[in-house]
């Protein structure tokens, strides 16, 4: 951003913000305000890290819920069809609903999307089972793959990873499952493949864990080095051995959750949401809905897979970072 617009959206608010103080306007009201937070399917990590932001929220005297989605994708397109004030999302898909490209492509620029704050890193993570047989991408030929709901940011993530390794879903039998359904599938012997992008510890593969030996399908090499150089929104990973129990670390691909936020929802109710949360109180409650979010949201990551993007910050968002030294 422009060093002049940020002066102005700064200096404006600091005047409000003063004014508010000293009588001149009404101290905000936050019972006013109805946050809804758009998370996740239950089965998923966004599911009850979602739930604690509002819960959250909630407390600080916000009128507030937290709604179960189909996660990214259906997430956007709610924010942007007013169903919603935050919502959690993927950095890839956002941005490719800001420019209009990939799964967006010949559909409007999303312009009105307005990022709140970085979370944490989803890992694009291709599971399967040791008796599969399969070690590599290539061995997915002809197997039953489970690709994710349609258009969804985990099947916006398969399309991308068959894209780097020069495959098409014509070399496998795809089906459009949510990963848990598709899970439900790999028990039961009727899927051999499932795309999981998520926060480690996802506890739907943790329970193919308890009845399957789990093994990962890895993005590495010459087309690891495709995707990180056509999408570099993607950041070179690893799932750790211990995480799954599984034989060894597994080289895949990551990319950021951010927090969408509203915006038509004023500048200082923004700010009042990140001043609050990134409180000890605020850091707290959401650190303790999972692990993930407690190893990872942070002031850190406040700005991560955002600041440089072509997704604008919401202006309340930007004076409180600008404040805390965070964006310059």
């Amino acid at each position: 951003m422009r060093k002049t617009t940020r002066f102005i959206i700064i200096s404006a608010l600091i005047l409000s913000m003063a004014n508010a103080a000293s009588g001149a306007e009404p101290p905000l009201k936050r019972g006013d305000y109805f946050i809804t937070v758009l998370t996740g399917p239950s089965s998923g990590i966004y599911f009850p890290i979602g739930g604690s932001f509002s819960t959250f929220i909630g407390s600080l005297g916000y009128k507030t819920s937290a709604t179960a989605t189909g996660a990214t994708a259906e997430n956007i397109n709610a924010l942007l069809t007013d169903q919603g004030e935050m919502a959690i999302a993927m950095a890839d898909s956002v941005i490719q609903a800001v420019e209009a490209f990939g799964a967006y492509e010949g559909k409007p620029k999303a312009a009105d999307l307005r990022a709140m704050m970085g979370l944490w890193p989803n890992f694009c993570q291709i599971v399967t089972t040791e008796d599969s047989g399969i070690k590599k991408f290539e061995d997915m030929k002809g197997k039953r793959v489970g690709v994710g709901a349609p258009n969804s940011g985990v099947e916006l993530n398969a399309r991308m990873m068959f894209e780097a390794h020069g495959m098409t879903y014509d070399d496998c039998k795809v089906d459009y499952l949510s990963y848990g359904e598709a899970i439900d599938q790999m028990k039961n012997g009727m899927c051999d493949v499932a795309f999981v992008t998520s926060g480690l510890g996802n506890a739907t593969i943790q329970e193919l864990g308890t009845s399957k030996k789990i093994a990962f399908v890895p993005v590495e090499g010459e087309a690891l080095g495709r995707l990180l150089k056509k999408y570099p929104f993607y950041i070179e990973a690893a799932i750790p051995a211990d995480i799954y129990k599984t034989a060894k670390d597994v080289t895949t691909a990551a990319v950021m959750n951010i927090m969408l936020v509203d915006k038509d929802l004023p500048a200082e109710v923004v700010y009042d949401l990140l001043e609050n949360i990134y409180s000890p109180a605020g850091l707290e409650a959401i650190q303790a809905s999972h692990a993930t979010a407690k190893a990872n949201i942070g002031i850190g990551t406040a700005t991560r897979g955002i600041e440089g993007t072509s997704v604008p910050f919401h202006d309340g968002a930007i004076m409180f970072y600008l404040e805390k030294g965070v964006l310059k």
